[in-house]
């Protein structure tokens, strides 16, 4: 059943309901051994919501926040998580709002973009994560890079990977277009099935239903289904107006900035040149192509990406 809570006095009547996955369906997923971690938050309608993540490795040492997008969740870093931690480093990667054992509101008018970075940048202030190397990809760039140009001093450097912060003054392209067609058409949206065809390698049965995990029926999938319809493709969008500030903002940004996108994304192809062509930090650094993977390239690469953010990390250190 879903579960409420109830706004103040002045917003009487007004709830927010949410779904929270069952602690059980997280229980032996494979190489996902981390304990977890929550924080409530303002739902922004006078309750809370509880934000899961991971954080692992040597608390006094300079945080990896490794940010996930559409549809999957913290154990897409899995991988990533330990071998930054066996490198010396923290690794915090948190679940959105709607994903992994984040809570998941059953509205899909609950989840805009705006929400999305209020909701996030509230759980970066509440676990005061500072010097940040920034690890994102998909919507963790959509969300991500706008906490970065809204408190930059907490950035030490920004890893892009395979994600945009578009305004809409620019069409998405064609495969974009039928990923949103599709992610609204299915009627059942397979989140498992789509990280199995956004990868290069082969994920197998175990992985895919980890990813399937969060998401015990439909009805926890408002976020994943909503996710899709709130990418700016439009001038006029209620989040293009904000995004356009928040590149101001970037563009005025020393911030050291690294590029690496998956080869066989065919979504994402190209905007690596507007981060490296608007970004003054990306100047001189050894943006990379990564020909053995996908939009997911976490699974694809993850080993080489933990070598990328190391080198990138001790050389702008």
């Amino acid at each position: 059943m879903p579960l409420r809570r109830t706004a103040g006095s002045f917003l009487k009547g007004m709830t927010m309901e949410f779904l929270r996955t069952p602690v059980a369906r997280f229980q032996g997923l494979p190489d996902f051994p981390f304990e977890p971690v929550y924080t409530q938050i303002d739902d922004t309608e006078g309750g809370q919501l509880r934000v899961h993540h991971v954080d692992e490795g040597a608390k006094n040492a300079n945080p990896i926040l490794m940010m996930h997008g559409e549809p999957s969740w913290s154990y897409l870093y899995r991988h990533m998580i330990a071998g930054f931690v066996s490198r010396g480093h923290r690794a915090v990667a948190p679940d959105l709002i709607g994903f992994g054992c984040s809570d998941k509101p059953t509205g899909r008018s609950d989840y805009t973009y705006e929400r999305h970075v209020t909701w996030m940048g509230e759980w970066l202030r509440k676990v005061d994560l500072r010097n940040i190397t920034l690890i994102c990809q998909d919507w963790g760039g959509l969300i991500g890079l706008r906490l970065w140009a809204e408190m930059p001093d907490r950035f030490a450097r920004i890893v892009v990977a395979n994600t945009a912060l578009p305004t809409g003054d620019q069409p998405m392209g064609e495969a974009f277009e039928n990923w949103r067609k599709f992610s609204q058409d299915v009627p059942e949206f397979p989140a498992g099935g789509i990280l199995k065809g956004g990868t290069v390698l082969s994920l197998s049965e175990d992985v895919i239903a980890a990813y399937d995990a969060p998401f015990p029926d439909e009805s926890y999938k408002a976020g994943a289904r909503q996710f899709p319809m709130l990418v700016p493709t439009s001038p006029n969008d209620p989040s293009s107006g904000p995004n356009r500030q928040a590149w101001d903002v970037i563009r005025e940004l020393q911030t050291p900035v690294l590029t690496a996108f998956g080869a066989d994304d065919k979504v994402m192809a190209g905007i690596d040149k507007v981060f490296q062509k608007l970004c003054p930090g990306a100047a001189g650094q050894p943006h990379v192509i990564l020909p053995d993977a996908g939009h997911f390239l976490q699974e694809d690469v993850g080993p080489e990406l933990v070598d990328l953010a190391c080198d990138f990390i001790a050389r702008t250190s």
